[in-house]
């Protein structure tokens, strides 16, 4: 099939400027681009339900929110196939094979299973099963397409190891079938992980820490206006420090020469602004309503295409049917490639079919 890229997310909630920065913006860039020969972009119910099994409604509730914000953010179902994970039962079976080939101690050692399963909360004996072999899953996922390619946070690069892994194991195990995949990181390195609005690591649904897509200016405002900046910028006058100050992490993400000129025309750029704050003179509300500005202009054209999208709910329902219906004829054809590779395509192998009749016919 060529060159293929791969991509989720988990419908949880809405998408942010997190999943914007670190994924999305860059799917949107790629499937105009048209390098690639096939795009997939899927909503990953399944991996969600590992850890709200039983708040399934939430998943359902928000599988049209994530689809909104794909359609509104520019993805293109003339462009990119656009599917539901568990409308692929497929996936279900590669997972399981998978599983055969690798270890509990292997999927143990992954640093994002550890820190999901930290931030969750859960213990050791109360790991749902499903939950912990979600990375299996994952990789399932990407082979099953034979994605060359997977846009992601630096935080997947473990997954992506462990898929890669999977993928030579099974080639070498049974036969050269799946292709391994490389991640794409974003173009912009401080745009990597987005923190959230309170400083902290990761922006995170759970956290209450998001600015997203959907989100209203007024809602904007509020939200830039209580982010952490540097707690010791007490005074105008003094020193600031731009490392940490999740201000200008976002405006490293998001800003761009233009908006100095129409925003602030003091400064000819971000690496100006930068200059001045850590001399000292500039306070942290001019910063913010800069960044205000900078994400609104942004995310205006997304909020508009929205309304649109709204207006035609059965729609995006006939999109999201038609894409999960290619994309699993596509995993299907990967299937019959897989099961004839591991000899379990038995009524499809007329060698096997014509040998047994043999066999037994002169017994």
């Amino acid at each position: 099939m060529g060159r293929i890229i791969l991509t989720g997310d988990r419908p949880t909630g809405k998408l942010h400027l997190g999943h914007y920065v670190g994924s999305l913006r860059r799917r949107v860039q790629l499937q105009n681009e048209g390098d690639y020969d096939r795009m997939f972009v899927f909503m990953a119910d399944v991996q969600a339900l590992t850890d709200n099994a039983d708040d399934p409604e939430k998943i359902r509730q928000n599988m049209m929110e994530v689809a909104l914000d794909y359609l509104s953010a520019g993805l293109d179902p003339e462009k990119c196939t656009i599917y539901i994970q568990s409308r692929i039962p497929e996936l279900a079976e590669l997972t399981t094979y998978l599983m055969n080939i690798v270890s509990v101690s292997r999927v143990q050692r992954n640093p994002t299973v550890k820190t999901e399963v930290k931030m969750r909360g859960f213990e050791n004996n109360s790991i749902p099963l499903g939950f912990f072999c979600y990375p299996v899953s994952q990789a399932a996922d990407i082979a099953a397409f034979k994605a060359t390619t997977v846009p992601a946070g630096e935080d997947q690069e473990p997954m992506l190891e462990l898929a890669r892994e999977l993928v030579n194991r099974f080639n070498q195990t049974y036969a050269p079938v799946l292709v391994e995949p490389n991640i794409m990181l974003p173009e912009n390195a401080k745009a990597r992980r987005l923190p959230g609005t309170d400083g902290k690591e990761k922006m995170s649904k759970s956290l209450g820490n998001c600015i997203f897509l959907s989100d209203d200016a007024d809602t904007v405002w509020k939200k830039v206006k209580g982010m952490y900046t540097d707690p010791t910028h007490l005074n105008v006058s003094d020193p600031g420090h731009v490392e940490g100050n999740a201000v200008f992490t976002y405006l490293d993400a998001f800003s761009n020469d233009q908006d100095f000129a129409d925003f602030w025309p003091d400064f000819a750029n971000l690496d100006e602004l930068k200059a001045a704050y850590t001399a000292g003179g500039i306070g942290d509300m001019k910063c913010k309503k800069l960044l205000n500005n900078v994400i609104n202009r942004m995310l205006n054209p997304i909020r508009a295409r929205r309304h649109e999208f709204e207006q035609d709910i059965p729609e995006i329902f006939n999109i999201l049917k038609q894409g999960s219906d290619d994309a699993r004829a596509v995993a299907a054809q990967t299937m019959d490639e897989v099961r004839a590779a591991m000899r379990i395509d038995y009524f499809e192998d007329a060698e096997l079919i014509k040998e047994q009749a043999e066999k037994f016919r002169k017994a």
